[in-house]
């Protein structure tokens, strides 16, 4: 029996399905242990027609807040009090923060990436950053990094949809009164990402490929000769652990210690969300170690802190 549970103790959860792979709940417990603060934090499987109810719920049961995955962004971002300025260009929530009954909701998709770009040494204020991708996840990390003070964005996709997806969040920033230049073309426009990349400062990749099983073969950089000294390689994939362009951009002149994997990226998501829950930084280093110990003993890897970042 945990005795830290009282009559005060605040609820908070994982909004979701399936949920049960969630390792959220582990991440939560150990910070708000680790601090000492009276909280507790459950997954409870929520699908999108059962949003408006659970929203009502966490009001009504003065739940201090909760994150959210797949199905639910969108539709949670529609039924918020407020939204943070990132979640209102997104449309999209995966935090929730309840103050006194108004519940506004935030996104750390990709404050993750920055937040572990930082922990790496690297800043992206005023930088010219070439994002590969505009689904899910690219697009939080777009629009966090043009938030943050990045100089530019360029997005390299794969189709039409993609590309029209971002001149709409460019518009949404530039009526926000945001410096950030940003723009978009296709994949196949080879020419025009030879020279972004080759005078870039930061490179990330937001897709799936090179992702294990299935493409861990396959890399969206066919010219390697687009690495530099001087140019940062961030892959959101985390499984494996180094990927296709990770090793290509270490192979072809890129820095080792700036060829950074996404494993790092999940606990960041999860410190943007905790800091604003409690006002506090995650004890990151701890929880470090803690999750390496569970990992080693086979408990349950990092990679299972992972929500879905599709929507």
């Amino acid at each position: 029996m945990d005795t830290r549970i009282s009559g005060k103790t605040r609820l908070l959860g994982v909004l979701g399905t399936p949920i049960k792979h969630s390792g959220s709940p582990i991440m939560y417990n150990f910070c708000f242990d680790y601090y000492g603060i009276d909280c507790v934090y459950l997954a409870f499987d929520t699908d999108e027609s059962q949003v408006k109810s659970t929203l009502d719920a966490m009001k009504r049961l003065n739940m201090r807040g909760a994150n959210v995955t797949m199905p639910c962004k969108q539709e949670v971002a529609r039924n918020m009090d407020k939204l943070s300025p990132a979640a209102k260009i997104i449309g999209a929530v995966n935090t929730i923060v309840n103050d006194n009954g108004v519940l506004t909701g935030h996104i750390t998709d990709g404050m993750g990436v920055v937040l572990d770009l930082k922990d790496h040494g690297v800043s992206i204020v005023d930088k010219d950053i070439v994002l590969l991708g505009a689904g899910g996840a690219a697009t939080a990390i777009m629009v966090q990094c043009a938030l943050d003070g990045a100089k530019s964005v360029t997005v390299f996709n794969r189709g039409e949809e993609g590309v029209k997806k971002v001149k709409h969040i460019n518009e949404k920033i530039k009526e926000d009164g945001i410096a950030c230049n940003m723009e978009c073309y296709l994949l196949a426009e080879q020419d025009i990402m030879h020279d972004k990349i080759c005078s870039a400062d930061i490179l990330i990749n937001a897709t799936s490929v090179g992702m294990a099983p299935a493409q861990t073969e396959k890399s969206l950089i066919n010219d390697t000769s687009v690495f530099h000294e001087n140019l940062v390689v961030y892959d959101v994939i985390y499984n494996p652990l180094v990927t296709k362009l990770m090793k290509d951009a270490l192979e072809n002149g890129c820095k080792a210690e700036n060829v950074i994997g996404g494993k790092g990226m999940l606990l960041w998501q999860g410190a943007g969300a905790f800091k604003l829950y409690t006002g506090l930084d995650m004890p990151a280093q701890e929880l470090k170690e803690f999750l390496a110990k569970r990992e080693k003993e086979d408990v349950e890897p990092l990679a299972d802190i992972a929500e879905n970042v599709t929507y």
